[in-house]
């Protein structure tokens, strides 16, 4: 209509202000609903899909007569008590018996790999697995790696089996979700929730890559694996550190991308092949690079070169090794596990810095294996020390295993260590949990089958400057991580 206008209301500042607010509050709403997407609500459905896959590990062991509990220690003894307890609870020992472990695992293939820790398996006589479904089928093992504690093993199957797939342990970042799954304590088929709590642990073996995880691992849990989110296995469940036995939300799982190499070489060799350089090595200190000129604290200096591919190179004692096959080698750790994932015989170019100066060498490598099985031994009838019965050190009484020893505690023949025979209450020992009867089977990254070798890795910490050394210690077959102070004199 003619002569008309259209009014538009005013809106003021609080109503504004009010409608600023409303449309804020709604936005954070929304994206709280999308971070809560971002959560799993359950973990059934994983649970559900990788169940059939996941196994239960019963082994046994049998031990023969003669082995069993004896009189072996002096009256009044504290490991008395030990071998009396030990000897009501197994009652006829003069006869053979069987004994048995439980653990876990998981298949792989369709045509029945499965994969389960060495330690699982170690020295047993027949392996039985537990399928979800209530089969059991009797496996044999195609190969064994004691240095990362995986293990192959093989059933045959009327049909295909339901399998699961390893995913790029690289890729996992801390508080990421994970699922572990098992056999705890013989519970069987369960599972446990929670994140990756660290990545890259190295605990006392060479090769070691752990994910460090707060679900619940438990006895029994070892071999099982560690799931993402996508049932990918990321990691194989190993140890735990607690001063208990039991889970404090401190699990280590070995990484996928260290297992699948290993399980490729099984497949095709029934063993592992790693290449070795033929050095011996330790880490760049603050002090050694100021004294060498070295503009960054880094690389592995080489302490001795023995015969092997590097000598046979040209490489000397002296020598910090800057890079190998192209990969710069930030310590001794990284360098190791570099030569060791690399291609036994293949030439690689090796970059030392020495005298003040850089020069490239080219290596070829030989194998690791080969290396460790060539170190010579004592010669029957020469002229080594008397090796001592019993040795006080760290709070530990300790003794080497023997015969005796390994019927007291059930330990195949293959198994070597040392035995805790007493342990000093006021010790740090003690307050870890370390306890009379306990096997102590590596020290400082290295295995100890007598008292001369546990003092010689003493030394070897001592003279790197370091204040304690890692124990490996098995109790019950099961592993655990301890760090004991190194005291002045043994």
């Amino acid at each position: 209509m003619k002569g008309q206008s259209v009014s538009i209301p005013k809106v003021s500042p609080s109503a504004l202000r009010a409608l600023w607010l409303t449309a804020l509050t709604m936005a954070l709403i929304v994206a709280q609903a999308l971070v809560a997407l971002a959560r799993p609500e359950s973990f059934a459905d994983l649970a559900d899909r990788v169940s059939p896959a996941v196994v239960n590990i019963t082994t046994s062991t049998v031990v023969a007569e003669g082995a069993g509990p004896s009189p072996i220690v002096p009256e009044g003894s504290p490991f008395e008590d030990f071998f009396r307890e030990f000897r009501d609870r197994n009652g006829d020992g003069d006869r053979p018996r069987r004994s048995s472990a439980l653990g876990s695992g998981f298949v792989i293939s369709e045509d029945g790999f499965v994969v389960t820790n060495n330690h699982v398996i170690e020295a047993a006589d027949e392996i039985i697995i537990e399928f979800f479904s209530g089969e059991e089928l009797v496996a044999e093992v195609i190969g064994t790696d004691p240095k990362t504690d995986i293990a192959l093993l093989k059933v045959k199957a009327d049909q295909p089996l339901p399998f699961v797939t390893f995913g790029d342990s690289d890729t996992a970042r801390v508080g990421d979700w994970v699922m572990a799954m098992g056999n705890p304590l013989g519970q069987g088929f369960s599972a446990s929730a929670g994140i990756v709590s660290a990545r890259n642990r190295a605990l006392s073996g060479t090769y070691d890559d752990y994910i460090q995880t707060d679900a619940a691992i438990n006895r029994g849990n070892s071999g099982g694996p560690l799931f993402n989110m996508d049932a990918q296995v990321i990691g194989v469940n190993t140890a735990i550190l607690s001063p208990t036995g039991g889970s404090i939300g401190i699990g280590f799982s070995m990484a996928s991308n260290v297992v699948t190499r290993v399980i490729d070489q099984l497949k095709e060799y029934g063993e592992t092949r790693r290449g070795w350089l033929g050095v011996r090595i330790q880490d760049v200190t603050e002090d050694v690079a100021e004294a060498m000129g070295l503009e960054e604290v880094r690389g592995a200096l080489v302490t001795d070169v023995p015969d092997g591919p590097a000598a046979e190179a040209g490489m000397q004692a002296g020598d910090v090794i800057l890079s190998f096959d192209g990969t710069q080698v930030d310590d001794t750790r990284g360098l190791v596990r570099q030569v060791g994932n690399t291609e036994v015989g293949k030439a690689v170019r090796v970059t030392v810095f020495r005298e003040g100066k850089t020069q490239t060498l080219k290596v070829t490598l030989g194998r690791r294996e080969v290396a460790e099985g060539a170190i010579p031994t004592a010669q029957p009838g020469a002229d080594t020390p008397e090796e001592p019965s019993e040795q006080e050190m760290m709070g530990l009484t300790i003794s080497p295993l023997d015969d005796e020893l390994r019927g007291q505690l059930d330990l195949g023949s293959d198994v070597t260590g040392l035995v805790v025979t007493d342990v000093d209450n006021l010790s740090e020992a003690y307050e870890k949990g370390v306890r009379a009867g306990d096997l102590i089977t590596e020290a400082g990254q290295q295995n100890v089958a007598s008292i001369s070798d546990l003092e010689d890795r003493i030394s070897e910490a001592r003279e790197a400057g370091r204040k304690s050394i890692l124990l490996l210690i098995r109790r019950s077959g099961e592993p655990r991580f301890v760090a004991l102070p190194i005291d002045s004199e043994n």
